[in-house]
């Protein structure tokens, strides 16, 4: 596969870092987003990329301003980019309706659908100019079956889906593929209660590869 470069939201958490650190030892440039200075010059020193493959921006993304600079920098610096990891993550839950805080709903709201829509406002256009392109996010199991005491978390995430989806038919024609990655919890310290990063990482690598070019508009159970 020709080198291509890939943005990722999220990039210093588990998921993010490994991900960045598989995708640049598959060879491509990397354009890295999260909202801790220090942790992603870590992550960079790490990656241990030329300055040619690599872009590190301290972004907010509920700011939409700064992110469509964010997206023109990206394009600056290499031409136009192919994929679009949206790794931020969040949760909160664990009380019923009546014992939610308002603040808790917004929260999520934020989390997980303002910072999409921002996302995806900022950097569509350029990526349905690419004529081949991947958008991938990882969202929660319980989305199409909420239980209790997960509302206002659930019903994020769903929002969140429903505009990946709606990419996903946005850009179809353009080569584009969007697509969702089911979890019931990420485990990140393999203690076997849920999807370890390396396991969603290797499902990312096949829904980035050519072999996945007619899959879009999917959530992929890896449960």
């Amino acid at each position: 596969m020709d080198r291509k470069t890939i943005v990722v939201t999220g990039a210093t958490g588990a998921l993010g870092s490994l991900t960045a650190k598989t995708f640049a030892g598959m060879g491509h440039n990397l354009a890295l987003l999260d909202l801790d200075k220090s942790k992603l010059d870590s992550l960079a020193r790490d990656l241990d990329l030329p300055p040619e493959r690599r872009l590190v921006q301290t972004v907010d993304l509920l700011d939409l301003r700064a992110l469509q600079d964010s997206a023109a920098a990206v394009v600056s610096k290499f031409g136009g980019f192919h994929a679009l990891f949206h790794l931020v993550g969040g949760w909160v839950g664990g009380k019923t309706f009546a014992g939610t805080p308002a603040d808790d709903l917004e929260f999520m709201l934020n989390q997980h659908v303002r910072t999409t829509f921002n996302l995806f406002k900022s950097f569509e256009e350029s990526l349905s100019q690419s004529g081949w392109g991947r958008v991938i996010l990882v969202s929660a199991s319980t989305v199409p079956n909420p239980p209790g005491k997960s509302g206002v978390y659930t019903a994020a995430k769903s929002a969140q889906e429903n505009m990946a989806l709606s990419l996903a038919a946005e850009l179809k024609a353009a080569k584009v593929t969007v697509n969702i990655i089911h979890v019931r919890a990420i485990d990140v310290e393999n203690k076997g209660t849920g999807t370890t990063p390396a396991e969603i990482v290797s499902a990312m690598q096949y829904l980035f590869s050519d072999e996945a070019g007619k899959i879009t508009g999917a959530r992929i159970p890896l449960f």
